[in-house]
């Protein structure tokens, strides 16, 4: 197999190592640079002594995404993927591979419930129960036996049903404090902002060319306040399943913020403001 053959097998090769990785990472960004280290182990390989060009693929993608996985998740840049902020009832029983297997963008619920697996059980349940690739080659990805590889996905799938995704509640009172935390920074309320916030709270701003920290809820509510345009033109999204806002003007996005909350109030907001990053993020439809 010549140079050129190789590069046209994997570029055939390349959307479906891109859903599997897109499936086990969560995030476009990651599986893009997983593909993009198959692709480089693959051009420093011996194509020849490969038997099974898509099972060797399936297997190298898997072990540099459950590498990524096992990475500490400050190493992992955040994706910033964003989604519309939809209020439905979710289903308590849903068919987790199938929801797996129709989730372009992991979203909200299946955040939650694949984060309650381990690396290893994550892949398993990933490449067999999505993919429906066999316990041996799952075995390989996970360098496990085959016995193990399917105690691994029988696993997953128990961890799975037993795990707990967000309810109607939950999502309302996530919804009800953004929409808070908007209405104070549109008046400049800083007495309404100091509320929602804990003291303790950290605020970590990328604009590219420079970042900020702010610590404490009177660093946070200070600066708020002197945004109130952009918070006039900010909408409450789910960022990468966080509850969030995406500020634009017309149709482009200058602003990206995401909430961690806790016990009703805010403990820490990420910001993302880089123009470079934002160029190519749209903001999604109702």
């Amino acid at each position: 197999m010549d140079d050129e053959e190789l590069a046209h097998r994997f570029e055939s090769a390349r959307p479906r190592l891109r859903a599997i990785a897109t499936r086990m990472l969560g995030s476009a960004a990651d599986a893009d640079d997983a593909v993009q280290e198959t692709w480089l182990r693959l051009a420093r390989s011996d194509a020849a002594q490969i038997d099974n060009f898509d099972a060797w693929c399936t297997t190298v993608v898997s072990r540099i995404s459950l590498d990524m996985l096992r990475a500490p998740r400050a190493t992992r840049e955040r994706s910033w993927n964003i989604e519309p902020w939809r209020d439905e009832p979710v289903d308590p029983a849903p068919d987790l591979a199938d929801l797996v297997a129709r989730s372009d963008n992991v979203n909200v619920a299946l955040l939650v419930v694949l984060d309650a697996l381990t690396p290893a059980e994550r892949i398993a349940f990933v490449l067999h129960d999505v993919f429906g690739q066999p316990f041996d080659e799952v075995a390989r990805a996970v360098d496990r036996s085959p016995d193990a590889a399917r105690q691994l996905a029988s696993r997953a799938r128990r961890r799975l049903r037993e795990a707990t995704v967000p309810d109607r509640a939950d999502r309302r009172r996530g919804r009800a404090l953004v929409e808070a935390w908007l209405t104070a920074a549109q008046d400049g309320d800083l007495a309404a902002l100091l509320s929602l916030l804990h003291d303790d709270a950290t605020l970590h701003a990328d604009y590219g060319a420079r970042t900020q920290e702010l610590r404490g809820a009177a660093e946070i509510g200070a600066q708020a306040v002197l945004a109130a345009r952009l918070a006039a033109h900010s909408t409450p999204v789910l960022i990468d399943g966080r509850p969030g806002v995406a500020a634009s003007f017309g149709e482009r996005i200058v602003s990206l913020m995401a909430f961690d909350i806790e016990d009703g109030r805010i403990v820490g907001l990420d910001v993302l403001a880089d123009p470079d990053r934002l160029a190519g993020v749209a903001l999604p439809q109702p």
